[in-house]
């Protein structure tokens, strides 16, 4: 039975009549002002590649240092959609759209470590990330000291999302939830609030941080008091209680991080007799992903999420075209705001 052995760069070089080593240059595309192969013999290296159906060994490029057209795909927890509605979904979309219009490949990286099923880069000890030349990656609960890790190797990657380090600058593509935020609250003192209460997750991570310096500096800017008490989140006691003194105090708009907590807080607001959005103006910080137990059209803005991958992906390309480790590329997208009928006048007004 006779077998197909896969072609080698030495038989690419035996076709052309070329050293292995001018092969190597060739297809890795590692000509320089101090490297010069004349175009015949580049052609008949190509020609040779065509006839053979030589294809690199993308692993062996990898531990030789040269580009093997492979971008990484890391979050550092499961979600990786399994509906179309997912959150993450558009994400990866922009990120798939933009590899192939830049002729890369992608690879995901999955693998957990430990018993809480947390993710890890260095699992093992090493950057499981070197297979690809570069990474994208994304996830609320990002490792720091993972990131550091990889800044310290000097390792290209950008974010999905703002990321800050107490010593280090991170490349990333991000959105302006500061800006976002800030116009949905203006948009809400425009119909006649005064008093609007921000309720937010226990997670505290930059985007989180973006969206309530917006809603601080909605307040500043049109000169009106906000009070401390205003703004709330989930660990911070029982939220029939706050709804209560909030509405005592004639707090008449809502301001909501999304995430699954959305809904709890739409239920428990009908639950308490609340009518909203009479009694309670809702407007939400982010796109919607899941359905909440009313029939009212949400007032948000939506996060420019396909824009945001397709852009980490060029950023990254534009990293490893520049081949200069230190170097950092930073990019933020604008929010649009999407009004509903959720938001209304409020009554004293």
């Amino acid at each position: 039975m006779r077998t197909h052995k896969r072609p080698r760069m030495i038989d690419v070089a035996r076709l052309a009549g070329v050293s292995p080593a001018t092969v190597s240059l060739v297809i890795n595309n590692r000509l320089s002002g101090n490297v010069r192969i004349p175009p015949e013999t580049q052609q008949r290296v190509l020609a040779a590649v065509r006839e053979l159906g030589y294809v690199a060994d993308p692993v062996a490029q990898s531990l030789a240092g040269t580009r093997n057209r492979l971008l990484g795909v890391f979050t550092f927890e499961a979600i990786f959609p399994v509906q179309f509605r997912d959150f993450y979904y558009p994400f990866l979309v922009g990120v798939e759209r933009a590899a192939e219009e830049r002729n890369f490949d992608l690879v995901l990286f999955t693998s957990t470590t430990g018993g809480d099923g947390k993710r890890c880069i260095y699992r093992g000890g090493s950057n499981r990330l070197r297979l690809a030349d570069g990474a994208v990656l994304l996830g609320a609960e990002t490792d720091k000291a993972e990131v550091q890790r990889l800044v310290d190797e000097q390792y290209p990657f950008v974010f999905i999302g703002r990321r800050e380090l107490p010593d280090s600058r991170v490349s990333y593509a991000a959105a302006d939830y500061a800006a976002a935020t800030r116009e949905l609250v203006e948009y809400l003192f425009a119909l006649g609030h005064r008093r609007v209460a921000y309720v937010g997750a226990p997670l505290i991570n930059e985007s989180a941080a973006d969206r309530r310096a917006g809603y601080q500096a909605a307040f500043a800017g049109q000169g009106l008091p906000l009070d401390p008490g205003w703004l709330w989140l989930q660990e911070d006691g029982d939220l029939p209680t706050m709804l209560r003194r909030w509405l005592k105090q004639g707090v008449t708009a809502l301001v909501i991080e999304t995430g699954p907590f959305a809904a709890t807080l739409v239920q428990t607001c009908r639950d308490m007799g609340v009518v909203l959005p009479d009694d309670l103006s809702l407007a939400f910080l982010g796109d919607l992903v899941m359905d909440l137990p009313w029939e009212l059209e949400a007032t948000t803005f939506t996060i420019p999420r396909q824009e945001m991958g397709a852009a980490a992906v060029r950023l990254l390309a534009e990293l490893l075209a520049q081949e200069d480790a230190a170097a950092v590329r930073q990019v933020t997208l604008a929010c649009r705001l999407a009004i509903g009928n959720s938001c209304v006048a409020p009554r004293q007004a």
